[in-house]
């Protein structure tokens, strides 16, 4: 089959690398891509906004199957416009990943199936939310409605920064047209942990667990990022409580999203605080996370392309799916200034080191192809893999695989997975 990967982030690489294990697989095209993806497939230059001219790219080309990566191409409607052309594709559909790009219809839906999550409001009149916040208790979480890169999510921890939070969302559009609409919710204490599962309308089969460490600096200090490392599994989340988020979440979202004719297919991805009164969901996500995907494509022992095509065509109570029982981590390398303004075109150096390594992957995010050389691109420009037999050991090969590669400016957390070995 020939695959279309739809992305160009650390996620898109590490698909198409799981993806390339495939016997199934005989070529694999990346929209954009990166300057890693070209080593294992062809970069094309797409114009993704077109979806009239995507399909017929499609059908030229004897693409086989299409993975949608990214949020804002699900939101768009791309799956639909592909399935309406007749072409198999992994990705939800616009009604389905509503889910994740209007985080007040998340909220609402969750609110009539029982599904736990924070207290919540929603505001389209910056004065009305100005006035709620007058009487409640801090910290407060204020969120743009929409998609935002992973970064629309403010923690007022004063009245005076939940003000300043409105305006930069709602008057100042910080985030565009996804702070037209924002949803404040009471902050929740606990820990936080990433949940997926491989969905095809009715069925769903649970991943390892994994936590994303979202802030910039070490101590969870600093604005929000798209995510700077993750940890696979977190080895302090018991049986039971992975139990309950099946029972009590997954079950009922996606029973109710069938049942309201829209079904959901593809990764189904609940940001997860564990409680005092137990689990409940900070948002849900329509799509692989990154890097959660960089250390889940290191522990996946299964053809990944079988299990997608199940999900794809509603097969996946038939399909087998196997993890290893290893630990994996990622630690992102990410540009100076970063989730800021970041310089680009920066040569990277010492990737080579570990082209042939079975426990060091290095997956690319923000990087391009300039002759022989690598170049910075984006803001998190690598992503570090290692995988061993504990999470510790897999930590301490990553740190020592970054001591390898160097760029100027280079910034990366190095707390990744530390409170996980001191629980």
């Amino acid at each position: 089959m020939q695959i279309l990967i739809v992305g160009g982030g650390g996620r898109e690489h590490a698909l198409g690398w799981k993806l390339k294990q495939s016997q199934k697989v005989s070529k694999i095209f990346f929209a954009p891509g990166n300057g890693g993806t070209d080593e294992i497939g062809e970069n094309v230059s797409l114009d993704l906004t077109d979806h009239k001219s995507l399909c017929a790219w499609v059908k030229k080309n004897s693409v086989d199957f299409v993975v949608i990566g990214p949020d804002n191409y699900l939101a768009e409607g791309m799956a639909d416009s592909l399935l309406s052309k007749g072409i198999k594709v992994f990705g939800a559909t616009k009604a389905a990943s509503k889910i994740e790009w209007s985080k007040s219809f998340a909220k609402e839906l969750m609110e009539e199936e029982g599904i736990p999550t924070a207290k919540f409001r929603k505001f389209s009149d910056i004065s009305v939310a100005q006035k709620y916040i007058d009487g409640q208790k801090f910290p407060l979480v204020i969120k743009a409605d929409g998609l935002a890169l992973g970064k629309g999510v403010i923690i007022a921890k004063t009245k005076k920064e939940a003000e300043t939070a409105l305006k930069e969302i709602m008057s100042d559009k910080t985030f565009g047209d996804a702070g037209n609409t924002v949803v404040i919710e009471e902050y929740l204490v606990g820990e936080e942990i990433s949940i997926h599962a491989f969905c095809d309308g009715k069925n769903f089969a649970l991943f390892p667990t994994s936590q994303d460490h979202k802030r910039i600096y070490e101590n969870e200090e600093g604005p929000n990022t798209g995510g700077m490392g993750t940890i696979a599994p977190v080895p302090w989340v018991k049986q039971d409580v992975i139990k309950e988020i099946q029972e009590k979440i997954l079950i009922p979202i996606i029973r109710a999203l069938d049942e309201r004719e829209c079904p959901f297919k593809g990764i189904i991805y609940p940001g997860i605080m564990i409680t005092r009164d137990g689990p409940k969901v900070i948002e849900f996500n329509a799509r692989f996370g990154d890097p959660e995907t960089q250390s889940y494509m290191r522990l996946l022992q299964s053809d990944l392309l079988e299990i997608m095509v199940a999900c794809a065509e509603g097969t996946l109570a038939h399909t087998d799916i196997k993890w290893s029982k290893d630990s994996a981590c990622t630690v992102v390398l990410a540009s100076r200034g970063y989730p800021g303004k970041y310089d680009k075109n920066i040569e990277i150096k010492g990737i080579e080191k570990f082209s042939k390594s079975e426990d060091i992957v290095i997956f690319h995010a923000g990087t391009k192809k300039d002759g022989d050389k690598i170049l910075t691109s984006g803001g998190r420009v690598l992503g570090i893999t290692a995988v061993t037999d504990s999470l510790d050991g897999a930590l301490r090969k990553a740190y020592k695989a970054i001591k390898e590669i160097q760029f100027d400016g280079v910034q990366f957390r190095r707390d990744i997975g530390q409170k996980s070995l001191k629980k």
